[in-house]
């Protein structure tokens, strides 16, 4: 009995630490944001200020800010165009290979397996002179190509979940005179829809948390997106870490609301067909 008391102990504990790991930087950032340049430097930054000196002015500066608005439209934009494709493209391809038998099928498969394995920074320079060649260097065109092309991760959850889907409901659509783009419309894409919110959730999360690569093919001032919005911001507010702060936090929100709001059907859509009966 003691020992269990123990155990249960330790794994309330573990929990809290991990608890604190995650919110504590959430909390250290905003009550900076909430904090005058003074009280930056004269109080901790582990405690939230006065509430009489508690200021809202870090949040409005940054609102004010005319690439603040230019990065939420440009990150808009990728984001939109980037998961359309990824849909469309990850339907169809994992379709294809579920339902369908062809050669080298197996060689396939482990090519785009392979691909999701190798680190990005591995192909980076043979990637960059890709884009240099399509001529989408220093365009929107570049991240939604990137996006698109190199993160495989829509394929096997639209996999994991078309391996639940029966294929007698495949035979008796094709009997009933259903053509295969119409079993696929009809009845096999709306069926992914779980599956399709799961991509779609994920893939707006790590796009708008993305620094890497629109720092790198975008560096025009007018293709600002909300992080590399966030890197110039703090490289021209050196010493105001209120303001760095401010931003960062009406960066994250947009991510915040997306993943509480939705975070059901994430993990509903890659444990979809994980067990069979």
């Amino acid at each position: 009995m003691f020992k269990k008391v123990i155990i249960q102990g330790l794994k309330q504990i573990i929990c809290l630490a991990m608890v604190a790991i995650v919110i504590g930087p959430i909390l250290l950032t905003l009550f900076a944001a909430l904090k005058t340049k003074a009280d930056m430097v004269i109080t901790s930054p582990l405690t939230l200020p006065d509430w009489d000196k508690i200021t809202l002015d870090n949040f409005k500066k940054v609102l004010s800010d005319k690439y603040l608005l230019l990065g939420f439209k440009n990150t808009g934009i990728i984001l939109v165009v980037s998961i359309f494709l990824n849909v469309v493209f990850g339907t169809i391809t994992a379709f294809i290979i579920d339902r369908f038998q062809f050669k080298g099928k197996k060689i396939v498969v482990a090519l785009f397996f392979i691909g999701m394995l190798i680190p990005n920074f591995v192909t980076e320079i043979a990637r960059f002179r890709i884009i240099q060649g399509l001529h989408l260097y220093n365009t929107l065109g570049a991240p939604i190509v990137i996006y698109v092309a190199s993160d495989l991760m829509q394929l096997y959850i639209y996999r994991q979940f078309l391996s639940g889907i029966s294929v007698a409901l495949d035979e008796a659509a094709l009997l009933d005179g259903c053509s295969y783009f119409g079993l696929f419309i009809k009845i096999i894409f709306p069926l992914l829809a779980p599956a399709t919110a799961t991509v779609c959730i994920i893939k707006a999360i790590n796009i708008i948390n993305d620094m890497y690569v629109p720092y790198l093919y975008m560096p025009k001032n007018k293709l600002r997106t909300l992080t590399t919005f966030i890197m110039n911001y703090a490289n021209a507010q050196q010493g105001s870490w209120q303001l760095l702060a401010a931003g960062i936090i009406i960066v994250m929100i947009s991510t915040i609301i997306i993943y509480v709001f939705f975070q059901k059907y994430i993990l509903a859509g890659v444990t979809a067909g994980a067990v069979k009966e």
